[in-house]
């Protein structure tokens, strides 16, 4: 992107180009600088750059010869280079540009140089709002059809060229000539090509006047106007301009068979290119290559067309239509090409608007060409160097969008969000000019994840919890028991490789886990933690989600929430630190309020061992619990999503009550189940424990801890992600219902891969 005082005031001069033996391009992984640089290296010069990530661009550059780092840097540009810049790097922030003015060398354009090498051809230049790429590719295969060879230099690769530059030894050169920043001004047009023309790069030439004065100078320049007679934008142009003129029909081409591009905006792109071959002395093969012409990279090129193992039929096209009216065009192709030729059922489109200064004055207009779709997923729009407009987002124009839709910011959630919600028969298309350009490679990856053979089930232990070693324990036993049900898996502790390495790489991309079981306990597990990290990702998981982990973690805010469902719960008063402990009828129960189940715990006898109880819960928690001590018969009821277990009873065989020791001992508390209660205590417990469960929003494997009384259950609290230890309460409850481990571990497998992300 370029400013007019820029262009006129930083560049270096066309013609002092002649005395450049040494070329250092910024940007050269980007297709037209990628296109500079071969012309460049194939005519003898030195050639070297920079550019900001490795692509495969930048690898087939080095291995032409050209060096490439990566990482924008000064250190490499030397005295007598000629600095090269694409109009995406801004002048101010560039280290090249300030190594440049440092040496005291001039800097150019892409346009410069590309006018430059191109300063000895007859240069038919292709311009206007839409179809410039097809076009001149058109052009192209017309000119090579007939024997004509031409130097080609088109936006875009051409994958029956392998290139996006061609140096031929013929005397024409066809080149994309772009309107935006007035780079086309650089060229030495023999030929205009005019497609159409209409307001847009606002940025830079900000109404329509200014933009049609740009346009009527560049082609008076030249000798011919090929331009459409159908376009109000062309036909205004070619009554300004004092050279020859050459009209054409956009709807008439004639051909001797059907065209591979699809859609009426291609024949208007064929009618163009074959006036303009017409021209030069185009013959009948000259026709035939129009015809032929297979499209340029991101114009309806197809990264898919089959079925899909495990999932069914899939058509997925990248397109690079940006503005409304060739997202209109594209669409309408594409729909008429293959839905209505019986080749998908259903078309949706993913679409990311390109500048927010394009998207602010046509928010209507283009929710009106994405109604051509028949569901319309949007992403953030791709800013470039501009800065947001305040109103204006894709948000805006979705709410416009008359068909269903959705809106998912993050581009880099696009594969896996549009995975879930696609259908087999969808054509399915990415759509724009921004990096939504790597949407239909990852998609076609993530859909891959369909054909896997086995689920790939990752066990998460460990953690940052006083529960730690409980988990270590829980999660060696639900690893063996994954192993032994044949999922692919591995046991990784997440807390520890991000805070240790702080790489987790492996939670990205297509590899990544399709679920992963939570065998944690405590902070950073219950509380929705790692719920939360996991489902930024994208990541499915085992257990209830964030809000009900939050609020199951939180035992004051259960009581509040349980009470409300009408289960009953024990009084109780809530600190936090610095408040007066208010006076209490002993014996109490004080617990920290975001923590495990024991983690904290005292029982208080005597008012002498309150204060160290409740230093010893605030030690984990920033707010305590002081609650009655209900006395009864304490059990424990796991709940199978919406289906109660058989109840525990609890009895501790040593001092302290059912305490952190107490619970995690083997052999210091025995575990009698079914609980020792009346038929009508069980079932009250199990109602109760459902309840509970639902009342929270919990999802997957629950259990809640009660007391049993003479005339009344009283829930404690539940347990959001219990314990999966040899001495787990859940694991002899399902035991006792005719559930094996095993069986217990694939059910909640099984319930997690349902989860929607």
């Amino acid at each position: 992107m370029r400013t007019k005082l820029e262009i006129a005031s930083d560049f270096g001069n066309r013609e002092d180009l002649a005395e450049a033996k040494s070329f250092f391009l910024v940007g050269i992984g980007g297709a037209g600088m990628a296109g500079v640089a071969r012309l460049l290296k194939g005519r003898g010069f030195r050639v070297r750059g920079t550019d900001l990530t490795a692509s495969a661009v930048t690898e087939e550059l080095e291995k032409a010869g050209i060096q490439v780092w990566i990482g924008h840097t000064g250190e490499p540009i030397e005295p007598g280079d000629a600095v090269i810049l694409s109009d995406a790097i801004p002048l101010e922030l560039s280290p090249e540009v300030a190594r440049a003015r440092e040496l005291d060398l001039p800097i150019y354009r892409r346009s410069q140089a590309l006018g430059w090498l191109l300063q000895e051809k007859k240069t038919i230049a292709v311009t206007g709002s839409h179809g410039k790429t097809t076009t001149t590719g058109m052009i192209s295969a017309g000119l090579r059809a007939a024997g004509m060879d031409p130097t080609i230099v088109v936006g875009a690769e051409i994958p029956e060229l392998g290139t996006s530059v061609v140096d031929g030894i013929g005397e024409f050169a066809v080149v994309e000539a772009c309107e935006a920043y007035d780079s086309l001004h650089d060229f030495d047009p023999e030929i205009v090509v005019l497609l159409n023309l209409e307001l847009d790069h606002v940025d830079f030439h900000v109404n329509w006047e200014n933009l049609r004065d740009s346009m009527t100078r560049f082609v008076n320049r030249a000798k011919v106007l090929v331009y459409n007679l159908n376009d109000s934008g062309a036909s205004e142009i070619a009554e300004r301009v004092g050279i020859r003129k050459v009209g054409f029909d956009p709807s008439l081409v004639v051909t001797n068979g059907e065209m591979r591009q699809k859609g009426a905006h291609n024949v208007a792109n064929a009618a163009a290119a074959w006036a303009a071959v017409q021209e030069v002395g185009g013959s009948v093969a000259a026709l035939e290559g129009i015809r032929d012409f297979g499209g340029a990279e991101r114009r309806q090129q197809v990264y898919l067309d089959r079925d899909v193992a495990g999932f069914g039929r899939l058509v997925v096209l990248d397109d690079y239509a940006h503005h409304p009216t060739e997202v209109r065009a594209s669409l309408g192709a594409i729909r008429k090409g293959w839905i209505e030729q019986g080749k998908g059922e259903r078309l949706v489109v993913v679409f990311q608007p390109h500048l927010y200064s394009r998207t602010a004055p046509l928010i209507q207009e283009f929710a009106e060409a994405l109604d051509e779709a028949d569901l319309v997923v949007m992403t953030d729009i791709y800013p470039a160097r501009e800065d947001p407009i305040p109103g204006v987002s894709s948000w805006r124009v979705l709410e416009k969008v008359t068909r269903p839709g959705l809106y998912i910011p993050a581009r880099q959630e696009l594969p896996m969000k549009v995975a879930e919600i696609v259908q087999p028969g969808d054509v399915v298309v990415g759509m724009g000019a921004g990096n939504i350009q790597d949407f239909a490679g990852k998609f076609v990856e993530e859909m891959g994840r369909f054909s896997r053979e086995r689920k790939r089930v990752w066990v998460a232990y460990g953690g940052v919890s006083a529960e730690r070693e409980v988990s270590l324990h829980s999660g060696r036993a639900v690893y063996k028991a994954v192993q032994e049900l044949g999922y692919e898996t591995r046991l990784v502790d997440l807390h520890a490789q991000a805070l240790g390495k702080g790489d987790l790489s492996d939670l990205v991309g297509p590899d990544r886990p399709d679920l992963v079981f939570l065998a944690l306990h405590g902070e950073g597990a219950e509380d929705g933690v790692i719920q939360g990290l996991l489902e930024t990702f994208g990541v499915r998981y085992t257990g209830c989600g964030i809000q009900a982990c939050a609020v199951a973690m939180d035992k004051e805010a259960t009581k509040r929430v349980l009470r409300d469902a009408g289960v009953p719960v024990p009084s109780g008063v809530l600190l936090r630190k610095g408040d007066d402990i208010p006076e209490i009828e002993l014996p109490v129960v004080v617990k920290p309020n975001a923590q495990g189940s024991t983690v904290g715990l005292s029982f208080v006898h005597d008012l002498i061992d309150l204060n160290k109880a409740i230093e010893r819960a605030f030690a984990h928690s920033e707010e305590v619990l002081i609650e009655e001590l209900v006395v009864g018969v304490e059990i424990s009821v796991p709940v199978m999503g919406d289906r109660a277990l058989p109840p525990v009873e609890i009895v501790p065989l040593y001092e302290g009550g059912y305490d952190f020791a107490n619970k995690y001992t083997p052999g210091y508390s025995d575990e009698i189940c079914p609980a020792r209660l009346t038929d009508d205590q069980l079932d009250l417990a199990m109602r109760q424990a459902v309840m509970a469960h639902k009342a929270l929003g919990c999802a997957g494997l629950t259990r809640t801890d009660m007391i049993v009384t003479d005339d009344k259950i009283v829930a404690l609290e539940l347990n959001n992600l219990p314990g999966m230890t040899a001495t787990s309460l859940v694991r002899k409850s399902a035991e006792t219902a005719g559930i094996t481990f095993n069986e217990l571990v694939d059910w909640i497998i099984q319930d997690g891969l349902k989860k929607p992300l």
